[in-house]
């Protein structure tokens, strides 16, 4: 495969999978489902872990039931598995000829970048990044020592479910474009767009250390943890983008799921799990919208 179609495709995983949690799976998992009921209708809710090692286990008797039980599966976008589509996306929202990203960086960034950059072999190093804006730099970085440790967004969950409920010919619909989800990142203002990379390059060293212990909590189905482990730094440091990839996000999903509580189906919504934990998070959200949430 040519290099240029190779990077393409890494490109288009990363924007796809890094919206949300990336924690992999343990052996005997029990990771958090919670079920919503409106009048007539069923909605199942489970936090997806978009970048697994191949073969890890996350299923779990409470997980097969549900799916077993839903008609429907909604996920974030519904074509998680059409990279091809994404790559002109990305050339249009996330690349920037003009503008080296080397020039709006300071050099304390510049340099921090550098290293990451050649610490996981990226090709080229810092200069791979030069065409980038600054939130796919951003994005990227945020995955790329989870590959070099083994976990890939190819064999993601919503890469298991998006076939099984396809062959039991269930539809498989999303909450999202995969357009939307670019904008999300590509609309903030530049220095937004700085400080979410300046973010990610001081985490990076810590990165896969944190992964681990999210990866515990994921695993144990202790939310709590979990909502500490991976939102905490993020509402307090960078309030702003919380609020743009978080909080915004996360009222969007309730409103779309209250139409779902309308209706008289059974639905398997299988969204990011960092979107389902703490305070802002959407079962909070369709609690104070008077709906009773359970845990199963």
């Amino acid at each position: 495969m040519p290099r240029r179609c190779t990077r393409n495709r890494r490109l288009v995983l990363v924007v796809l999978f890094v919206a949300a949690l990336f924690v992999p799976a343990l052996a005997n998992a029990e990771p958090a489902v919670w079920v919503v009921k409106g009048p007539h209708a069923t909605v199942y809710l489970f936090g997806t872990i978009h970048a697994l090692q191949k073969d890890d286990p996350w299923r779990s008797p409470k997980i097969d039931a549900a799916i077993q039980q839903s008609q429907t599966l909604w996920l974030e976008i519904p074509n998680v598995d059409d990279s091809a589509s994404m790559q002109p996306l990305i050339m249009q929202l996330g690349m920037d000829q003009a503008h080296p990203l080397s020039t709006k960086l300071t050099p304390d960034q510049l340099a921090k970048l550098t290293r990451a950059a050649n610490s996981v072999g990226l090709p080229g190093g810092e200069a791979m990044f030069e065409s980038f804006k600054p939130w796919l730099a951003a994005l990227t970085l945020s995955i790329a020592p989870l590959m070099q440790a083994g976990y890939d967004p190819s064999t993601g969950v919503e890469m298991e479910l998006k076939p099984e409920f396809v062959k039991a010919n269930k539809p498989v619909k999303g909450f999202e474009t995969a357009e939307q989800q670019m904008r999300y990142f590509a609309d903030m203002p530049e220095k937004t767009q700085i400080d979410f990379l300046s973010s990610e390059l001081d985490d990076f060293d810590s990165a896969i250390e944190k992964f681990k212990q999210m990866l515990a909590a994921w695993s144990a189905g202790d939310v709590d943890a979990l909502d500490k482990l991976n939102n905490a730094d993020f509402r307090d440091k960078y309030p702003e983008l919380f609020q743009i990839l978080v909080v915004k996000r996360n009222q969007k999903f309730t409103t779309q799921i209250e139409d779902l509580l309308k209706g008289d189906s059974v639905s398997f919504v299988a969204i990011g799990a960092g979107h389902l934990v703490g305070k802002d998070g959407v079962p909070a959200m369709l609690e104070k919208q008077g709906y009773k949430v359970t845990r199963e």
